[in-house]
This record gives C-alpha cells, sequence and structure tokens, in this order.
C-alpha cells in the first residue's frame, strides 16, 4: 500500500519557536506552524496539526461517503464536508488533547432518500480509515441532503 511523508522542521522552543511543514509526497508546499497560533483563536495564516487533521478527515471522509452512497445503490453528485476539530486541556493526563471532531456533511445525491443517505453517511463515519485512527476521540456528525 501506499507511504505518504511529511516533514517539519522546528526551530526555537515551544512558545517563540516556529516551523514548516512540508508535504513531501505531493510536494503541494509548505507551511508554517506555531504553537502559539496553535492554541489561540485565529490562525492568522499560520496551520496546525489539528487543521491537518481536519483537512484529512474531511477528505477521507467524503471518498468512503461516495463509496458508500453507490454500495447503498445511491450516485453521489456533491458532498460538502466540513470536520471541526477541537483541542483542548487534558484534564486527566496534564497537557492537551484532541477533545472533539465534529463531521458536517451536505450532499447531493440520486437514488437515496434522507434516511438511506444518513445510514451511509453513519457507515462512512465508521469506516473512513482516518476515522479509525481518531477512534479514542469523540467524533460526531451532522448529516442531511442538500
Amino acid at each position: 500500500m501506499a507511504v505518504r511523508t511529511a516533514r517539519t522542521q522546528w526551530t526555537g522552543g515551544l512558545q517563540d519557536g516556529s516551523g514548516r511543514t512540508e508535504f513531501v509526497s505531493s510536494g503541494i508546499g509548505t507551511f508554517d506552524v506555531s504553537f502559539p497560533r496553535r492554541t489561540a483563536d485565529t490562525a492568522d495564516g499560520v496551520t496546525s496539526p489539528e487543521e491537518l487533521i481536519a483537512a484529512a478527515h474531511a477528505s477521507c471522509y467524503c471518498m468512503a461517503l461516495s463509496g458508500g452512497i453507490a454500495a447503498a445503490g445511491g450516485t453521489p453528485i456533491s458532498l460538502d464536508t466540513t470536520a471541526d476539530v477541537t483541542l483542548a486541556a487534558d484534564t486527566v493526563n496534564g497537557g492537551l488533547k484532541i477533545s472533539n471532531i465534529k463531521l458536517t456533511v451536505r450532499g447531493k445525491v440520486e437514488g437515496l432518500d434522507e434516511e438511506g443517505f444518513v445510514k451511509a453517511a453513519e457507515g462512512a463515519k465508521a469506516g473512513c480509515p482516518i476515522s479509525k485512527a481518531l477512534a479514542a476521540t469523540n467524533i460526531t456528525l451532522d448529516a442531511a441532503l442538500a
């Protein structure tokens, strides 16, 4: 199976340092990362591990749902998925943790009603490889036809 690679180069301490994360396999770019921006209310042009996880989850979920819709006898026309990844204090082990991921999907589908779409959406949430990797995190789903 495929292996994908990303690399981060970091300089300095946690609060005063910064890094650059490069998407090595795809070559799509290099992006700034910073701990203070990671925990701030606004990103100001700097990405974070949580945003990268959100991107991975949203794209993986769309792929899984597209396949699930087809398996249920429908035809996916378009899927719009947002993944909101919440970083919070870890009150048990200290530090930080990803406390919640909310997937919101709106779909245009032929051949499935709302109930069939929601069933396929739930199945995709359980079957998506990124959902499986993040199984220790509370993942919620808001799915509806557009």
